[in-house]
């Protein structure tokens, strides 16, 4: 390959070197070569100008991205330290949260920041002996900055990841707050259940105010309901809870949930539900809510209906009646489909086309 950059005169097209060839006498090559360096820096030059002149002028008071303020705006930051003069009793909670524990070793001049980083300049806080009216940004209830102007705070970090859908999501479409679910500088004191007090880490501090999933019912009643009925997802056990299944943060995927559609979500346990099967069974390659309800249901195997009333809901009379049979009908043994077509979710027998036993 040849060096094109130590040679200017790639940047000119072949008829204005042939041009250049025949005014320049063959003679004098180093002439050339200047000639063309000198065309070269005057024809960077107008390109970097032009591309100066097309961006805006930045403000005073904008920060890059990485947080850091611009000149000037240094001053209304007074540090950590003075926070702490005041704060001692939120400092020694906040520094055994995850948040704390990043903060102590900075990795960038808005972590660099501590408090200032979330609450925003403290000078005129100090200067005014500790009014909170004077903090520039509050979180909670009683805060005068709107949901908005919250969460953009959070969202300086937390944008990538299990956040990355945030924006539009239902929670956000809704106005909450980050703060609504979330406590940075408060430690978990609550009591967990026999079975998950021995998986949990000790020192584990997901900064949410409560456990899931009372975390999460205090605004879904109707899931909370369901959740205590005879057949129910193992939450109360400890064994789950809803984010095993759905992200809060926002999510493509219907109903917020992890995995794309509800089968796949369902088969990351379920796996012995899976396929690929020689025999697949329509509704449940479709949607597993077809026959289950997720959350919790009064009939066994969290079924929306009982049998057979559940494969009636499908099936017509033209082979097996749906009427009431009497109790020692073949057609009807024991008033469960299952007990004879047991592997209604999908069979591999050459003959298992009506999925039997």
């Amino acid at each position: 390959m040849q060096n094109t950059a130590a040679d200017p005169g790639h940047l000119l097209g072949r008829r204005e070197r042939r041009a250049l060839s025949m005014t320049i006498p063959s003679a004098t090559p180093r002439l050339a070569k200047r000639l063309l360096l000198a065309m070269y820096v005057v024809f960077t030059s107008c390109v970097m100008l032009g591309q100066a002149d097309q961006q805006p002028p930045k403000s005073a008071n904008a920060q890059d991205r990485t947080g850091a303020a611009a000149p000037g705006g240094d001053a209304d930051y007074v540090g950590s330290d003075a926070c702490v003069t005041c704060h001692q009793d939120q400092d020694r909670r906040f520094k055994n949260t995850i948040m704390g524990k990043v903060m102590l070793h900075p990795r960038t001049p808005m972590e660099a920041r501590g408090c200032e980083s979330c609450h925003g300049p403290g000078r005129a806080h100090v200067e005014a002996g500790g009014s909170k009216e004077t903090v520039a940004i509050r979180f909670g209830k009683d805060s005068p900055n709107s949901i908005a102007e919250q969460n953009a705070v959070c969202e300086e970090c937390h944008s990538r990841g299990t956040h990355l859908f945030w924006k539009g999501s239902p929670h956000e479409s809704r106005g909450m707050a980050c703060v609504d679910c979330h406590q940075v500088k408060q430690e978990l004191q609550v009591s967990l259940t026999s079975d998950a007090r021995f998986n949990a880490p000790l020192t584990e501090n997901k900064g949410v105010k409560m456990q899931q999933p009372e975390l999460c019912l205090r605004c879904h009643i109707m899931r909370r309901a369901q959740l205590q009925r005879s057949s129910h997802m193992p939450y109360r056990e400890g064994k789950v809870t809803c984010t095993s299944c759905h992200n809060p943060h926002g999510s493509p995927n219907p109903s917020q949930l992890i995995q794309s559609t509800i089968n796949e979500n369902c088969l990351a346990c379920h796996t012995e539900r899976r396929g690929p099967f020689l025999w697949e069974h329509p509704p449940v390659m479709e949607n597993c809510a077809n026959c289950h309800e997720p959350h919790g249901s009064n009939n066994p195997q969290l079924l929306k209906l009982r049998m057979p009333r559940v494969c009636d809901s499908c099936h017509d009379g033209s082979r097996h009646p749906t009427q009431p049979q009497p109790l020692s009908s073949i057609k009807n043994f024991n008033r469960g489909c299952t007990n004879c077509h047991s592997y209604i979710h999908g069979s591999n027998h050459p003959s298992g086309n009506a999925f039997l036993r």
